[in-house]
């Protein structure tokens, strides 16, 4: 066994369609290959019965900004806040993330105004010197209801790291916020409002969405078209918003806030997207379908950890464990395979010869899956 192969062996491998006892084979940060049985290798590294399985492919977290502000009016220095967000993510088994950041607020006081460039530069950087232990991409998440969103993607379309766009809608009376009440009770919690200023608040945003929204929706679409990335809708309620989404040719239904949202994105070839943290808690915080329900149907393609990075493995396996869920395999390509097919990463995703040696050993206690080791592209990150 050379310095650059590792064997991990007596491992309960998560294929595409099986789970098998067997032997996977790393060389030079790929997968060399996979075997039944044991190996007899003296260096072989004895997983002692857990689960490998590929590693985690995240497509909409928001946990970046945490560190960047750990409290408010407190910025902290980017690089180490980089750097601490790349930590966890390896702590979490997510092996591909695409980091996701504010094109756009509801808040023009919002930190994500003046951090979006901080936090794009030092995501560049850790990825250019060598310095992170996972793969960082990048997810802008356009406020379309926002004066300056066209111009900002425009200025940050041009990374190398843009993989994912997201349209999004915050505006009260539709999509997430369809309840005024619900809207008004989370936002003039979230920033304190009285009265006079949350209805001065909900008129700015109604106005600004149906002055902007339609023409930035159109106009970054066609640019993310024009230049192959690939496109997410965001809390879609209806099927005119389903048909409108698949019309841009967007490929990922991130969060879609009804049943009949999720099925016609389905059947219409967009992956569902829903959050792991809805799973875990049982429920949609804002009151919105549940995603246990839409795994009932055969409708939750993927999962993200959304503003939990924890939750997305631990998420895989509840879907798994369901009374009405997937089999294994199923629930853990949600988190793999099928979220890195939508963005194009055809290299990782699945335990398979050739690809990108990102792996998971995970050991089930009482059902709950304990994270042992990370492999990114071959090397041990956690």
């Amino acid at each position: 066994m050379s310095a650059q192969e590792q064997i991990l062996t007596h491992a309960r491998l998560v294929l595409d369609d099986e789970t098998i006892d067997g032997t996977l084979v790393i060389r030079d940060g790929r997968i060399a290959a996979i075997d039944h049985g044991a190996s007899q290798s003296a260096g072989a590294i004895d997983c002692e019965g857990d689960l490998v399985l590929p590693g985690l492919v995240e497509l909409h977290t928001d946990n970046m900004e945490k560190y960047f502000q750990p409290r408010p009016k407190v910025e902290w220095p980017s690089l180490q806040a980089a750097l601490a967000h790349d930590a966890q993510m390896a702590a979490s088994g997510i092996t591909t993330v695409f980091d996701a950041v504010s094109v756009g607020d509801v808040d023009e006081q919002s930190m994500r105004h003046g951090a979006l460039d901080e936090m794009c530069h030092a995501l560049s950087r850790i990825a250019r010197d060598g310095l992170a232990r996972v793969d960082h991409r990048l997810h802008l998440r356009c406020e379309v209801s926002h004066p300056n969103t066209l111009a900002r993607f425009e200025e940050l379309s041009s990374s190398p790291l843009l993989g994912l766009v997201s349209l999004m809608d915050h505006a009260p009376g539709q999509r997430q916020f369809a309840s005024l009440e619900a809207y008004r009770i989370y936002y003039q919690g979230k920033y304190k409002l009285d009265d006079a200023a949350m209805n001065a608040f909900m008129a700015s945003q109604i106005d600004n969405s149906q002055r902007y929204s339609a023409e930035h929706r159109r106009a970054i679409a066609a640019i993310c078209r024009e230049r192959g990335l690939a496109i997410a809708s965001h809390d879609d309620a209806t099927v005119e918003h389903v048909a409108e989404s698949h019309e841009y040719g967007t490929r990922v239904a991130e969060f879609p806030t009804t049943r009949e949202a999720a099925e016609a994105s389905h059947r219409a070839g967009m992956a569902v997207m829903m959050g792991a943290p809805n799973v875990v808690r049982g429920g949609s915080h804002s009151g919105n379908i549940a995603a246990a329900e839409l795994v009932e149907l055969g409708v939750l393609d993927i999962l993200s950890s959304d503003y939990y990075p924890a939750a997305l493995l631990d998420a895989v396996f509840r879907v798994a464990a369901m009374e009405n869920g997937y089999a294994l395999p199923r629930a853990v390509a949600t988190a793999t395979r099928i979220p890195a097919e939508a963005v194009g990463l055809l290299d990782r995703g699945r335990l398979a010869p050739g690809l990108r040696a990102d792996l998971l050993r995970v050991r089930l206690a009482d059902d709950h899956p304990i994270l042992r080791r990370v492999w990114a592209a071959g090397q041990q990150v956690h």
